[in-house]
């Protein structure tokens, strides 16, 4: 996802605002941090930025990103298999894909066991939380790595907050697992055909999951020297 800034009067969820319309605008920030009542003498309360996400990049990729998105073309219709790459972005030199949930893991045992392909090492699962990007608010992001060819690219998979499942992948790369049970202890993204997936680092009974943007600020009011101090969101409200 990327941001752009402009002057305040400029119009609302406009995708030119992004060169060559690359980019599909799913939010639009006003001020810095989203603080509105501080007294802001800084100018930075004016800046409007427009948030949006990548649109499919155009043939040719360039270099090797074509044989890739060829290859696996290829291997999901021998498979009977259609629609597992939603989009292909080209960003800064690097590849990303975009794959449907449900085609996951065949995407994924095809980048690993094609001779051509061969993305044999998972540096592991990163969640993102996008609440604006409406029906694919919880993104779960791939990096893989092929050690044969030296090559590395992006897998990147959208579920809804309503169902936020995604299948598991640790049959593929079983080093995915301790990163998907942090992805679902922070995101609340469910990994499916998996029976253990549990929190990591928060305590089993803790509420909610700390790294969605709609979390709160708070937490646990600490006592020093006979003093409270609040959390953080009762100090100060940045809404």
């Amino acid at each position: 996802m990327s941001e752009v800034t402009g002057p305040h009067h400029q119009q609302q969820h406009s995708p030119s605002l992004f060169s060559d319309n690359t980019h599909e605008v799913v939010d639009v920030r006003h001020g810095m941090f989203g603080v509105h009542d501080a007294g802001d003498t800084s100018g930075f309360g004016g800046l409007t930025r427009y948030v949006g996400i990548p649109k499919s990049s155009p043939r040719p990729l360039g270099g090797w990103f074509d044989d890739v998105v060829d290859i696996l073309d290829e291997i999901m219709a021998e498979h009977n298999i259609s629609g597992a790459i939603e989009s292909a972005v080209v960003d800064r030199g690097e590849l990303t894909l975009f794959i449907a949930r449900e085609h996951l893991v065949a995407v994924s045992q095809a980048l690993r066991d094609d001779q051509d392909l061969r993305f044999e090492l998972s540096l592991g699962v990163s969640g993102v939380h996008y609440p604006h990007d409406q029906g694919r608010e919880l993104h779960a992001v791939y990096h893989l790595t092929s050690v044969t060819h030296g090559r590395s690219l992006r897998l990147e998979v959208a579920a809804p907050e309503t169902d936020p499942t995604i299948p598991s992948t640790v049959s593929v790369y079983p080093g995915n697992d301790w990163h998907e049970r942090e992805t679902f202890d922070f995101f609340g993204i469910n990994f499916t055909g998996r029976d253990d997936l549990t929190r990591i680092e928060m305590p089993d009974d803790w509420p909610g999951h700390p790294q969605r943007k709609d979390y709160p600020l708070g937490g646990i009011p600490v006592e020093y020297k006979g003093a409270t101090i609040p959390p953080a969101d009762q100090r100060r409200s940045y809404s």
